[in-house]
């Protein structure tokens, strides 16, 4: 069957009122003309590139290995304002620093993204500091000044979209809070805010081996981790996907239980 793209869906959602019109429950939104994931990186506050810089693609690697969902193995990496972020619906902001302030431009475009139904993942990938985080939770608040971030409860459907996590909590490179902040419309995780450093357990070096050393679980952790990126990604692609028959029978088929 032929994927509609999303700029497709961009138009009817600013016709039937933006955010909320896209968010309700019902059929599954597309990633660009192929349906494929894609985790665009977002270069915004002077970001300059994935913290991890081969994250976003092993990100996809490990999508389509475990899922056999279509995925784009060399993510783009893309400013605010370019007109090809609202090409799919995912956008991942990630570092290790502090932000400089967005300029109204870019205020502009990331609330049209979020706006028509987009899912920005913000990943501190040294969370141990806590700087890009705090300030990208400063940034995200001038960008949606009229919503606040909220807990994640354990048993949301992140936590279940193809892996059942046990327990059910975010994870990565660094142990991290046992929950995550979210910014919530109508339903949808609109902004995720993750101080777990995701990135930094997917990512491999130039020899094929990982780059970081996962504290303190282990290549134990690492999996989860691997599992929780496999599950957001899955959340991008069958938004409501509880509510949606096409693919209520493909993921029950495939669903495995995390140790």
């Amino acid at each position: 069957m032929r994927r509609r793209s999303w700029l497709d869906l961009v138009g009817k959602g600013l016709a039937l009122g933006g955010l909320d019109a896209l968010a309700r429950p019902g059929r599954a939104h597309a990633f660009g003309d192929d349906g494929a994931f894609e985790p665009k990186v977002l270069l915004a506050g002077g970001v300059t590139g994935a913290a991890h810089a081969s994250a976003p693609g092993r990100w996809s690697v490990e999508l389509e290995k475990r899922t056999s969902a279509p995925s784009r193995r060399f993510p783009r990496a893309l400013k605010a304002t370019d007109p090809l972020l609202l090409d799919g619906p995912f956008a991942y902001w990630s570092g290790t620093g502090g932000l400089s302030p967005l300029d109204k431009a870019e205020i502009a475009a990331m609330r049209q993204f979020l706006a028509l139904g987009g899912l920005l993942v913000v990943d501190d990938a040294d969370p141990e500091a806590g700087n890009f985080g705090k300030d990208a939770r400063r940034e995200v608040a001038r960008i949606l000044p009229d919503a606040a971030p909220v807990v994640v409860p354990a048993e949301h459907v992140l936590y279940r979209t193809f892996y059942l996590l046990k327990p059910a909590r975010p994870w990565g490179r660094a142990n991290g809070p046992a929950t995550a902040d979210a910014i919530i419309r109508a339903g949808q995780v609109r902004v995720l805010f993750l101080s777990h450093d995701l990135g930094g357990a997917l990512a491999k070096n130039t020899l094929g081996t990982w780059e970081a050393t996962v504290e303190p679980g282990g290549e134990k952790q690492r999996e989860l981790a691997i599992r929780f990126a496999v599950n957001v990604a899955m959340y991008a692609l069958t938004t409501n996907y509880k509510d949606d028959a096409v693919h209520a029978p493909y993921l029950l088929k495939r669903k495995t239980v995390a140790p």
